[in-house]
């Protein structure tokens, strides 16, 4: 943002500290009305015809900005996707095992992915790779969504799962 000297434009639409246009002005009668009122000119509308100037305390004005961005920041959901990895012949406890750390994830507010690296010849029967991501989809389906279907990525097929409900 432009301020006082590092303005160009020699001629400025400007407005006063109470938000009242003082009309257009060239460059120098703008910064000697803003160093009468002891405040700062700057430049908030460079791209109009002419350019807008405003007269402000811009120390005050950065701080307020970076409240309000504080703010906005700390009210942000970090959404974290949690990756859990199985094989096209994956043994029952494994699966549940997976599954429980899968659901715990979910229960806390993540994403999760859930993905099978098919190795050697296994690439040549996707289905059963697809068949237990469907059945991982559906032992989850009381604390998540499908978010994208089984989908092949290279030698690794994947999905993922959104869950149901917000955390606090």
């Amino acid at each position: 943002m432009n301020v006082n000297e590092g303005i160009r434009a020699r001629e400025l639409r400007v407005i006063d500290q109470n938000g009242e246009q003082l009309g257009i002005k060239t460059r120098n009668e703008a910064l000697e009305i803003a160093a009468r009122v002891n405040l700062d000119l700057v430049l908030v509308a460079p791209q109009a015809k002419p350019p807008v100037a405003r007269i402000m305390d811009h120390g005050k004005f950065k701080f307020e900005q970076q409240k309000k961005d504080r703010e906005i920041r700390k009210n942000q959901k970090v959404i974290v996707v949690k990756e859990v990895r199985l094989s096209p012949t994956i043994d029952a406890h494994d699966f549940d095992t997976k599954l429980r750390n899968a659901i715990k994830f979910l229960e806390k507010g993540d994403k999760v992915k859930a993905s099978i690296r098919f190795k050697g010849r296994a690439i040549t029967h996707k289905e059963i790779g697809q068949r237990v991501l469907e059945r991982f989809a559906e032992a989850c389906k009381e604390v998540s969504t499908v978010e994208q279907r089984p989908k092949m990525d290279g030698r690794s097929m994947f999905l993922m799962l959104a869950p149901t409900h917000e955390k606090e």
